[in-house]
């Protein structure tokens, strides 16, 4: 595990210990108001402990606000809550479950505190994450910031909030989503994103990146980039530049392992390379571009970059893009790198079929099914 790096207005979380114990040390801090959103919120111990450090926070006065996908945070019955909800706490879930619009999430992980700090990352509230990564707890990332973008994240969390109920006029339809948005400040970008009409910008500052870029380093859990993106990174060795892949060796969705891995031959053929996370589950979300560093909720997948709400932070700090290497290499220790000939070998028919399948899935149907429920919700 590497210990957490600090800058001036950001430290890097590399382990669900470090992040857990930053986020509850804010929470406990805060004096004015607290504003915490994620995808999946488990009712286990940690839950526990976030769900009463909340409920302290609202009885000192802080407001506490806490915004959970209705999918994502399935599991958690609605007494739960009810501590926090007494003190005055807010809970909400964003898009409830309905077979029409079923598939339109909310991904994004951020927790902001009386505007000063924030959390961004790949960290669920689950016990899954606890741990260094390596002996126990999935492998993931995030980062503590302060500065500008803090407003910023806050704002987003306001826009989401506000729209959490997913009942949109008709005519909403047909404007771009209120979600995607670039905010811009010295050295840094915040990048959200989500469906509707209009560019992704986080998919779209990716492709201006990669279209300059001469070395690419990549660790991210679900790994399967739209076209243009892998020509664009197809295209870095070819002119004498370099990619590394850190991908998942173990997965907590066997079909978006299965779907990855449908692309290795091509991107063997032009150069890239490939390694594989194994002393756990790999969950995080950390590229760096040359000197650019990107590290939020986002992965590079369909569903990331076409589907659902996301939050990517862009930053351009020579201290910060260091570190990012250190964590990087630190990361490649534990991995273990495919090579064309030991893939080619590995590969059965049965093999080939199950990758095509689940390519086709991830691709093809569940975009499909998202466009299908966006335009008639």
């Amino acid at each position: 595990m590497l210990a957490a790096v600090t800058g001036k207005q950001w430290t890097w979380l590399c382990s669900g210990q470090e992040f857990f114990g930053a986020m509850l040390t804010a929470i406990e801090e805060a004096q004015q108001f607290i504003c915490l959103e994620t995808y999946i919120y488990s009712p286990d111990a940690l839950g526990d402990r976030f769900r009463d450090a909340l409920c302290r926070a609202q009885r000192r006065g802080v407001r506490v606000r806490v915004l959970l996908d209705a999918l994502g945070s399935y599991g958690l019955s609605g007494s739960f809550w009810k501590p926090l909800e007494d003190l005055g706490g807010e809970v909400r879930r964003f898009n409830p479950l309905s077979l029409y619009h079923l598939g339109i999430r909310n991904h994004r992980k951020v927790l902001t505190c009386d505007g000063k700090l924030a959390f961004v990352g790949g960290f669920n509230i689950s016990s899954e994450y606890e741990g260094d990564g390596i002996n126990c707890g999935w492998c993931d990332l995030g980062l503590r910031l302060e500065g500008p973008l803090v407003g910023e994240l806050t704002a987003s969390f306001e826009e989401m909030y506000k729209h959490r109920g997913f009942r949109h006029q008709a005519f909403i339809s047909l404007r771009r989503s209120h979600a995607k948005k670039t905010v811009v400040v010295p050295h840094e970008q915040l990048l959200l994103s989500g469906p509707g009409r209009g560019y992704n910008p986080i998919k779209r500052a990716i492709q201006r990146d990669l279209a300059r870029a001469g070395s690419v380093q990549i660790m991210v859990g679900y790994f399967l980039p739209t076209w243009r993106l892998r020509r664009l990174l197809a295209r870095i060795p070819r002119v004498g530049g370099r990619v590394q892949l850190i991908l998942a060796g173990k997965s907590d969705v066997l079909v978006s392992r299965l779907a990855s891995q449908s692309l290795y031959r091509r991107l063997f053929k032009s150069g890239i390379e490939i390694y594989e996370y194994q002393p756990q589950i790999l969950h995080a979300k950390l590229f760096i571009i040359d000197d650019l560093v990107y590290v939020g909720s986002s992965n590079l997948d369909p569903r990331s970059l076409n589907i659902n709400y996301e939050l990517m932070v862009r930053l351009d700090h020579a201290e910060i893009t260091a570190d990012a290497r250190a964590i990087f290499a630190k990361t490649l220790e534990h991995c273990r790198r495919i090579t064309p000939e030991e893939w080619s070998e590995s590969r059965s028919l049965w093999n080939r079929l199950k990758q095509r399948w689940a390519y086709l899935l991830l691709v093809r149907l569940d975009p499909y099914i998202a466009r299908r429920q966006w335009r008639e919700r």
